[in-house]
């Protein structure tokens, strides 16, 4: 069936050595697709017309049009290695791509955000607001930002090694006057071994993925500032970089860590109306 042959898929991909979060989100976006396609159809069954049905399916439903967009590039993905393997020589339909402009921190918001919490609030609210600064610094991924070890850190050169990045390679992070002054504090007030993680909960231990979404939720509520979204700071690092500092799309491609310009464009493409 479609589902058992996506399993081998997930297998093969595993034994390739992809990340765990893309082998997660194919899992999950195989659950999305079976609301719209029967995943117990024989594979040899299966035809492009089954595929045009299920689209037209999630389009009527009202399913949002990049949701749509992301479940066929998992699709085009596994049909392609099925006719690798010799499964099967389905092709998936295109399907456009709508460009979002993607939202990010106003200069207001950034002021409320980055501004000094009281020197006696809990050590989370402190951490928070050093997790904030550095990823306006950086531009990084919250994954990235959590398995940042004390050891990486390099005040004296003004840079930070991070080792856990999405194209998986080490990458050189340059930091600025004011962060290394904000991190050298920090780190006394951490405290820890150099094999700690730098950014940790109150009782040492590395952050959890959501811990620091929750938390970046919760201090961005109590600061009157309604967005909460941790990636947001990596497009508002962008839209900074590139409108306010006069950057130019090679140096960004470097700065996020893309392995190609494809990404980049795309970050750059989304301020076309900012710089109309």
């Amino acid at each position: 069936t479609f589902e058992e042959i996506f399993s081998i898929f997930l297998n093969d991909a595993a034994a390739r050595g992809l990340a765990d979060k893309t082998l997660e989100t194919y899992r999950h976006h195989l659950h999305c697709i079976s609301l719209y396609f029967d995943i117990t159809t024989p594979l040899d069954k299966l035809s492009r017309s089954m595929m045009n049905e299920m689209v037209v399916a999630m389009r009527e439903s009202g399913l949002a049009h990049n949701s749509i967009s992301s479940y066929v590039r998992v699709l085009t993905t596994f049909l392609n290695w099925c006719r690798k393997e010799n499964y099967c020589d389905v092709e998936m339909p295109k399907f456009k791509d709508e460009e979002v402009i993607k939202e990010t921190y106003t200069d207001e918001e950034l002021r409320r955000l980055l501004e000094r919490p009281d020197p006696s609030c809990r050590f989370s609210v402190y951490r928070t607001w050093v997790v904030i600064n550095f990823l306006l610094n950086s531009g990084c991924r919250a994954a990235t930002v959590r398995a940042i070890r004390n050891c990486d850190v390099n005040l004296e050169q003004r840079q930070v090694l991070t080792r856990h990045n999405k194209n998986r390679k080490v990458q050189v992070i340059p930091l600025c006057r004011e962060m290394v002054k904000i991190l050298r504090e920090y780190q006394l007030i951490r405290g820890g071994t150099s094999d700690d993680f730098l950014f940790c909960n109150e009782c040492g231990e590395q952050l959890t993925d959501n811990a620091l979404r929750q938390g970046i939720a919760r201090y961005n509520q109590s600061r009157g500032v309604s967005k909460t979204g941790t990636h947001l700071f990596r497009h508002t690092f962008a839209r900074k970089y590139l409108m306010d500092c006069g950057g130019n799309a090679f140096t960004l491609q470097k700065l996020l860590g893309h392995s190609t310009l494809k990404m980049t464009k795309h970050y750059c493409a989304i301020y076309d109306a900012d710089i109309a």
